[in-house]
């Protein structure tokens, strides 16, 4: 449960974390919370865009766990992009998570005015009220450009990675510059023929586990950091016990040839030259 991947810094990041996108406030919110915590996750994942900063600060304080032992990450919204209104944004985060620093803060999508938003970001860094920071659903293209643009590079991309979308050109660049790969949606959302799998249902079988497990386990050899999320407290203790079984080169392989290129989500590229997938994606969100 406490293995680490390691950012360009030094700082060491929990590779198994707890995500919490769409889960509802209200006493589902906080029983998931709470299993979630008694399974042993220590890394929580959360957005403004989510709703549910507020919520998650309060579950975290009730659970008496000292603030050096929690991981959690936060993300900038695109409509907050801009060196002034990425820190405000910043402190408003921070006022609902009750914390004084961010373990991780991401920009959410290459948005208007990214760059000014990432230069707040570094600031902010500097100043010591963030300890990694990041961005999600950037392309090869933003980084680039944010490299050009920044005085420190991206430490960790957050984007859509399953075993039907594999981001392997992506994965290899960010590699190569020591950009860290966080999978969100490890799981495909649960895509039902994706679950049902027969390759995936057979090395399951094999290990006596679940496909979700062998899933996540399938991240986890590619050095990927994960943030599953699931209200269903079996589930929630499930998909922690993935590091009491491995995968070999060969079934590595086959999951491998079940990549198809087919996004479940919007592509970042499109979302960040047609403005209006702001609007809607802060629909899709609610």
């Amino acid at each position: 449960m406490y293995r680490t991947v390691e950012a360009a810094n030094g700082v060491q990041i929990p590779q198994l974390g707890f995500g919490v996108y769409k889960i509802e406030k209200g006493a589902v919110f906080e029983k998931t919370i709470a299993a979630a915590i008694q399974s042993g996750y220590r890394h929580f994942d959360t957005a403004k865009i989510y709703g549910n900063e507020e919520a998650l600060g309060r579950e975290l304080q009730k659970s008496g766990l000292p603030r050096e032992e929690l991981f959690i990450t936060s993300k900038v919204w695109t409509t907050d992009l801009g060196y002034h209104a990425t820190k405000k944004a910043f402190e408003q985060t921070c006022r609902k998570l009750n914390v004084t620093y961010l373990d991780m803060y991401l920009i959410h999508f290459a948005g208007p005015h990214y760059e000014k938003a990432w230069a707040a970001m570094e600031d902010l860094y500097m100043e010591g009220r963030i300890k990694v920071i990041g961005v999600a659903n950037f392309e090869i293209e933003h980084l680039e450009h944010l490299k050009k643009q920044s005085r420190i590079s991206p430490m960790i991309n957050q984007i859509e990675t399953h075993p039907e979308f594999q981001q392997h050109n992506l994965h290899d660049y960010m590699v190569r510059d020591r950009i860290l790969h966080e999978a969100w949606g490890p799981l495909g959302q649960g895509n039902k023929a994706l679950l049902e799998h027969p390759v995936l249902v057979e090395i399951a079988r094999n290990h006596q586990k679940s496909v979700a497990q062998v899933i996540l386990r399938w991240h986890i050899n590619r050095g990927i950091i994960i943030i599953p999320k699931s209200s269903n407290l079996q589930r929630i203790k499930e998909n922690s016990e993935i590091f009491d079984f491995d995968l070999s080169e060969e079934e590595m392989d086959r999951i491998r040839q079940l990549d198809t290129g087919n996004r479940y989500s919007v592509n970042p590229t499109g979302y960040m030259i047609n403005p209006i997938y702001i609007q809607l994606m802060k629909l899709f969100v609610k």
